[in-house]
């Protein structure tokens, strides 16, 4: 009696004791009512203009769906996650409604004939911008509907529904023919899964190196096997003006792609057996051209499964790849092929060669030309001009050259690292051909080449600019440059003759807003949306892009928030929230370029820090954490720990020396990589009071064959394996640290495991840490409840131990 009474006391005492609790039954928590209404707040229409800028079609979209609706049916199969329902993914972002806007009267219309609770997928133009085509989901199934420019009004035009398992569902073939993919089955027909199995599950391998990245949602039993076929299959129909034809047989069809001239197909099909390592496009396939009706033409490849590329950067499977149309010729196939066995270590001049072959396809293929790094596209423009691209990833080098197919020559334009963004040229502007092809836009008689540059890095921050890339001399001529004081961007060229551009232009306090902008003419911009501000309550936030350098003089920036009201000489230095990401650099000179632009409007997503300003914080978002190689036989990771306390050190100091931050209040967090960074700050230095480590990987031997920019496998460095994990020193982590993450993450490396050991490892050596399991989540949040409870816990956190509440 005595011995029941003193575990009854016991039991009273575990229960009752908070700290000695495993974990905590909390219900769904919700922030302050400032923070939540930023992350409610409705986000902008998305914005398509077509070509001749006389229609634009605004998208709107809801913000954040239930977890009620990411709770509902779900098949994790092949790397996919599908709705077992429907016959499509299983986590999309859909568009809840569309306009449609004449720019030129600047009238704006309803669509009718959109279905009551729309769940729409982009919409797509046909080739003469008449008609938009879109995908709409229901419970039961996918249906593909038409809108009708003229008339305003959708219509849904197909009869078996659409399968949207593998690849692009649908495709226009002219004005009035679209093909798309259709089920062959009823989602009840779906294989049952056995109680009992025919036999356990086994996989072997036969002396022959597979590495393979440590994907997740695999197939991993017979059954998978029988789902994912069962999911996958689909029959090819034709819908021309409401009359449906099928297009060959049913198959594991997993892209379709019309030549130029629409009259054949490069059909990739996937065979079996299917692979327990790698993801469904990673699976054996068979790339074959085919005609209209279906008919094999010309098999081009039989290619194995994935699973046997070698590791390393560079290094490739010795196989066909990269098949495409040209899209200069009417049906002209290219693909590449490796000199080296896919081994990019061995020591030669040219590593990959390019192949062509041409209807009707029955002559050998033809060498076309040869890459000294490995192939990585081509862009078309005529037979005098095309654009070949070719990369280093492990060197981080990139080169484009032109090839004249007439001359069958190769001439390099520009070469550079591919961190240098101030010596990015920008993108060649594309325009329609006589195939209704996108290809190089040309300008002054052919001798230059239209570019635009998106982002515009410089020492002054993003000036994104348009420019004329001359190919005689190889110089870019910078023809418009957004202004400094705002952030401007091209979104297309309406016009290239007469340069009339289609602009997105904001600034801290203009709302980001679409223009028409003639650079000949030189006429006052036309604004053709006005978008209100998501955010009203930032109304007063100060951003600014503020420099700096750590101790070994590499050049770093952030983008610092303070509060509305915030005066430093009166309220003294503020409580910090320092957010940031790695990035690997084999340059310092490209790592202390400056990157963003201060000019932008302020946006929040789910993922933000910024929330934190209306709280009392400062928040130092994009904090610069490069990690540079030390010498030209150094990797940037040789020496990853030390050059995080430097690039933190020297971010505490500068918001110390400004006065607006309290170094002794001082907090680091990030998600992904940005996790993985914020538990190995804690765990070697005592620089900050608390840290928020979201959806990270944290033991680095769960990817033995290579993580973000590392491309030695864990048996070639096992030191730095196990010194780059935070979880070998787990015993040392002793500032509070908040781990977050999601139950379902589908991200290669970051399994949940990841949170759920370090969590066990901090607590089992006595640290102060606390781990949130966001149901339903996958590496990217979305359900409503659970953003608005990370959110209390991340702002309870800081309260509680950087602020002090």
């Amino acid at each position: 009696m005595r011995k029941t009474t003193q575990f009854v006391a016991l039991l009273f005492l575990l229960l009752s004791c908070p700290y000695l609790r495993a974990q905590d039954a909390v219900g769904y928590q919700a922030p302050p009512r400032e923070i939540a209404d930023l992350l409610l707040a409705k986000p902008t229409p998305s914005v398509r203009v077509d070509s001749k800028a006389e229609w634009m079609l605004l998208s709107e979209r809801n913000s954040y769906p239930t977890v009620e609706e990411l709770g509902q049916p779900e098949n994790r199969i092949a790397g996919m996650r599908l709705n077992p329902n429907n016959f499509s993914p299983s986590r999309q972002t859909f568009i809840n409604n569309f306009r449609l806007k004449n720019i030129r009267t600047d009238k704006e219309f309803a669509v009718a004939g959109l279905p009551a609770g729309l769940l729409a997928g982009n919409g797509v133009w046909n080739p003469s911008e008449t008609k938009i085509a879109f995908t709409n989901a229901t419970g039961s199934r996918i249906d593909l509907y038409v809108i009708d420019i003229a008339t305003k009004k959708a219509t849904k035009i197909n009869k078996q529904p659409v399968n949207m398992v593998l690849g692009a569902p649908f495709l226009w073939v002219d004005d009035n023919t679209i093909f798309y993919k259709a089920t062959t089955q009823s989602a009840t027909n779906a294989p049952r899964r056995p109680i009992t199995p025919k036999g356990p599950t086994v996989q072997q391998n036969l002396g022959k190196a597979a590495p393979s990245p440590t994907f997740q949602d695999l197939i991993k039993s017979p059954y998978d096997e029988q789902l994912f076929e069962f999911y996958a299959t689909s029959q090819l129909v034709q819908n021309k003006n409401g009359v449906e034809s099928s297009i060959g047989k049913p198959g594991l069809i997993n892209s379709v792609v019309l030549s130029p001239d629409k009259k054949y197909m490069m059909v990739r099909t996937i065979k079996k057996p299917f692979s327990y390592l790698v993801t469904a496009n990673g699976f054996p396939s068979t790339v074959a051209i085919t005609d209209l009706t279906g008919k094999v033409v010309k098999v081009l490849a039989e290619l194995p499964s994935s699973e046997g590329t070698p590791s390393g950067y560079d290094n490739t499977q010795n196989v066909p790849r990269a098949f495409d149309w040209r899209d200069d010729e009417p049906a002209t196939i290219t693909w590449a092929m490796p000199l080296d066995s896919g081994l990019i270590r061995k020591q030669m001049e040219y590593h990959d060669v390019v192949y062509t072959l041409s209807a009707p396809f029955t002559a050998e293929p033809k060498e076309l030309f040869r890459t000294k790094m490995r192939y990585a596209g081509t862009s078309w423009g005529d037979a005098s001009l095309a654009l070949v691209t070719e990369i280093s990833r492990s060197k981080q080098m990139n080169r484009v050259s032109r090839y004249n197919t007439a001359a069958n020559t190769m001439e390099p334009l520009w070469e550079r690292n591919t961190t240098d963004a101030y010596n990015n040229p920008g993108t060649p502007v594309t325009t329609r051909n006589k195939f209704g092809r996108p290809v190089i836009q040309t300008t002054d008689n052919g001798t230059k080449i239209l570019m635009n540059n998106t982002t515009g890095a410089s020492a002054k921050g993003d000036l994104p600019f348009l420019a004329k890339f001359d190919l005689a001399t190889k110089k870019n001529e910078i023809i418009w440059r957004c202004q400094e004081g705002v952030f401007e961007v091209v979104e297309d060229v309406i016009d290239a003759d007469k340069l009339v551009l289609l602009t997105r232009r904001e600034s801290q306090t203009i709302v980001p807003n679409y223009y028409i902008k003639n650079l000949v003419l030189r006429i006052a911009d036309k604004p053709i949306t006005d978008f209100a501000n998501p955010y009203p309550s930032l109304v007063g936030v100060t951003k600014e892009k503020v420099k700096y350098k750590r101790a070994d003089g590499v050049d770093l920036t952030g983008d610092l928030y303070l509060p509305k009201g915030y005066n430093k000489d009166k309220d003294g230095p503020l409580p910090v929230v320092i957010w940031a990401y790695p990035r690997e650099f084999n340059s310092a000179a490209d790592a202390a370029q400056i990157r963003g632009s201060k000019d932008r409007f302020t946006t929040i997503s789910w993922a933000s820090p910024i929330f934190y300003v209306t709280q009392g914080y400062a928040v130092l978002d994009n904090a610069e954490m490069p990690i540079v190689s030390s010498g030209p036989d150094k990797k940037p990771n040789d020496d990853f720990v030390k050059q995080l306390q430097l690039n933190a050190e020297a971010a505490i100091k500068k918001l110390s020396d400004m006065g607006v931050g309290d170094k002794n209040r001082m907090a680091v967090g990030g998600h992904s990589y940005g996790a993985f960074m914020t538990a190995n700050l804690l765990a070697h230095t005592n620089l900050f009071k608390a840290g928020i480590a979201r959806s990270g990987a944290y033991n680095r031997t769960l990817t033995p064959f290579g993580f973000q920019n590392e491309d030695r496998t864990y048996w070639q460095a096992p030191d730095l394996y196990h010194d780059m994990s935070p979880f070998s020193y787990a015993d040392k982590i002793k500032t509070p640290i908040l781990l977050i993450h999601g139950e379902a993450d589908d991200n290669t490396g970051t399994y949940p495991i990841n949170s759920e050991r370090l969590f066990a490892a901090i607590k089992g050596n006595g640290g102060t840490v606390r781990f949130v399991f966001l149901p339903y989540e996958a590496h990217s949040y979305r359900g409503k409840e659970n953003l608005l409870h990370m959110l209390w816990e991340q702002g309870q956190w800081l309260d509680k131990y950087v602020k002090g509440k």
